[in-house]
């Protein structure tokens, strides 16, 4: 009897922990709705009527620059202006800093490098950041941090990475330092996006925290203070063993969907909050295929959510084609991917190649077009970049129905 009695109590915990051990696996988030169908790259349509545009092409033998990378993008007054990250050194060493052109037709043809920060403290690395038009102001949030490193040695070189803040002065065409906004490891990643609450949320991720997850993070306001900024660190789900969590978001109402970049894998990380940003459910793995580089979201006039970044199907680590997935209008759910550009681009303005990176987007709407900004290596590999433009005419994105 006891023989019997100990044999099915033991069967059912094994069978109940089986099934168990199986549910234990999250199901992938959502953002790609379901029944959709993602073609290979090759087979992904490509947008229509694009205009491409040079912001800054790499040329070493000229000006002495190898790293640019992280571009930003700002419409103020009637000009467009471009922000990077730019270095005649390696990447992430002490001799970066945060630089800038200006177009006045459109982002056909582009002023002088201009330094919005060069670090003009012992050790200080100011590198790309993003723009913010408020109030009539153009204002601007860089990475920075102190020390120097390498790529492969962020989390031990690296010291001190934080966000600065700046304020284009029109009368001396100079900008106004504001000093150290966000600390803790914080970088900005795509620019502030305006909530109900009245408060302002700003995307990027926590360089520094482990060797292995950098988590995404986000910035919000206090209101219109543009210098007194709350850290949130987003969690990370547990089966997700590694992460560089540059990040994008989308607003709807009090929901926010936070869109990160994954380390060792070819999928989007997704998080979202219920309350303005404040709480978040952890980033996990979506449905979503995305390439290892920091994603640019948001949602456009026409209610459509859009992720500019390489997302295909089966296309592994690649960085290219540069693609925009969009939703329908007014859902959370993406459903349609489309080609913004890929590596051979013959005939037109901007690097061509077999093979390129086109990566670290960035994304605006501004009178009916969506600029985009991206890196592109022209084959050259180590963010050897140049900084290119594509603009693209909203009525070319609509999914119909």
């Amino acid at each position: 009897m006891n023989l019997k009695f100990s044999f099915i109590p033991i069967f059912l915990v094994c069978a109940f922990g089986a099934t168990w051990m199986r549910a234990a696996e999250p199901a992938p988030f959502p953002i790609w709705k379901p029944g959709a169908m993602l073609a290979k790259a090759e087979d992904l349509p490509e947008i229509s009527n694009v205009e491409f545009h040079v912001i800054k092409k790499w040329d070493k033998k000229s000006d002495g620059y190898t790293f640019l990378h992280g571009v930003g993008l700002a419409q103020h007054k009637g000009k467009l202006y471009a922000s990077f990250g730019h270095n005649k050194g390696a990447e992430n060493t002490v001799s970066e800093e945060a630089q800038y052109r200006v177009s006045e037709d459109g982002g056909r043809t582009w002023g002088p490098l201009k330094v919005i920060d060069a670090g003009d403290e012992p050790d200080l690395a100011v590198s790309h950041g993003v723009f913010h038009v408020h109030e009539g102001a153009l204002w601007a949030f860089h990475g920075a941090y102190f020390g120097h490193g390498s790529p492969k040695e962020v989390h031990e070189k690296m010291k001190r990475i934080h966000t600065r803040a700046y304020c284009l002065d029109e009368k001396t065409g100079k900008w106004e330092k504001h000093g150290v906004v966000v600390e803790n490891g914080f970088w900005p990643m795509n620019q502030p996006v305006k909530m109900a609450d009245g408060n302002w949320i700003m995307p990027g991720f926590v360089a520094g925290s482990t060797r292995a997850i950098f988590p995404a993070a986000v910035a919000i306001s206090h209101g219109n203070d543009l210098t007194k900024w709350d850290l949130v660190k987003i969690p990370v789900a547990k089966n997700v063993k590694a992460m560089w969590g540059e990040s994008g978001i989308f607003v709807d109402g009090k929901t926010i969907f936070n869109i990160a970049r994954i380390k060792g894998g070819t999928v989007a990380l997704v998080a979202k909050s219920e309350n303005f940003g404040r709480n978040w459910s952890p980033s996990s793995a979506s449905n979503l295929p995305m390439t290892t580089s920091k994603p640019a979201a948001g949602i456009l006039s026409t209610g459509q959510r859009y992720l500019v970044c390489t997302t295909a199907k089966a296309n592994g680590y690649k960085r290219t084609p540069l693609t925009i997935a969009l939703s329908e209008p007014n859902e959370n759910q993406f459903s349609k991917v489309f080609v913004i550009r890929r590596s051979r681009h013959d005939g037109k303005l901007g690097e061509s190649a077999d093979r390129l990176s086109l990566s670290y987007p960035c994304a605006m709407e501004y009178d009916g077009n969506l600029y985009v900004g991206y890196s592109n290596d022209g084959g050259r590999r180590g963010n050897l970049n140049s900084a290119e433009l594509a603009v693209i005419p909203i009525k070319s994105l609509i999914v119909l129905e």
